[in-house]
């Protein structure tokens, strides 16, 4: 596949998941929403599908619509090191996109919204208990689990033109929404499980220099490299154990 397939197909993958992703947060978070206050198992659902919805529509490119996955894969040597930037580039691309169709979407309700300086956390992750360590090791592990069932999934196989095929054969992509819900529930109670950098920096770079929303606060740039540093190491780490596994058989 050309490099400039791989950007466009990532891009409107990426685009899509965080379009549902970020919307479901906002549909529970910004009052006279018919979702308001639904909870986090709503929220986690939510996002779980919106992989699955962007992953379909990402397939042609092998859909890894998180540049830790990318990294993952490029280790394990199931992704050219030459395709992995137009993959980021994508992935960063449609994540800011995926921002502004939220915001587009909820516009009215951004403008009704009584705390408008409390509305990052429908766009990108924070902590509930700040420390650089703990947080970071939270979000290696989110994605270690992630990128570790993806590339030992024993459904794993190289598809057409080297582009990767992953996942339980009978469910396809839903196979890895089910993953993401179980890490969402089970570990993205501490950070909010970015697991993705593109997920997380796309939107907070959106959220600061694009979206008009009034007396919105500061994008907490202080905070914003461990949801992209602790992803990738995760997803470098669950890579690292593939090779080591493999070079044992």
């Amino acid at each position: 596949m050309s490099a400039g397939a791989i950007f466009v197909w990532e891009l409107l993958g990426t685009a899509t998941l965080i379009l549902l992703g970020n919307g479901v947060v906002a549909n529970h978070v910004l009052r006279k929403n018919n979702g308001h206050n639904a909870g986090f198992l709503f929220i986690n659902l939510g996002w779980a599908f919106a992989v699955f919805t962007g992953a379909s529509i990402a397939n042609p490119s092998g859909a890894h619509l998180n540049p830790a996955v990318t990294l993952g894969l490029a280790i394990a040597d199931k992704t050219e090191w030459s395709d992995v930037p137009f993959y980021v580039a994508g992935q960063m691309v449609g994540a800011i996109l995926g921002a502004i169709l939220c915001w587009a979407t909820y516009k009215l309700q951004f403008d009704d919204h009584p705390e408008p300086e409390n509305t990052l956390g429908i766009f990108s992750t924070g902590p509930q208990i700040a420390n650089t360590a703990w947080n970071l090791v939270t979000e290696i592990i989110g994605t270690f689990v992630l990128v570790a069932w993806i590339l030992l999934s024993p459904s794993f196989k190289a598809g057409d033109a080297g582009v990767p095929t992953f996942g339980n054969s009978a469910l396809g992509y839903a196979g890895v929404s089910f993953v993401v819900l179980v890490i969402g529930a089970s570990l993205g109670g501490p950070t909010g499980y970015a697991i993705n950098p593109a997920r997380d920096l796309g939107p907070r770079i959106a959220y600061a220099f694009v979206l008009p929303i009034k007396n919105k606060a500061n994008a907490n740039w202080g905070y914003s490299w461990i949801p992209v540093v602790g992803p990738l190491v995760g997803g470098a780490v669950a890579a690292l154990l593939y090779l080591a596994v493999h070079n044992l058989t």
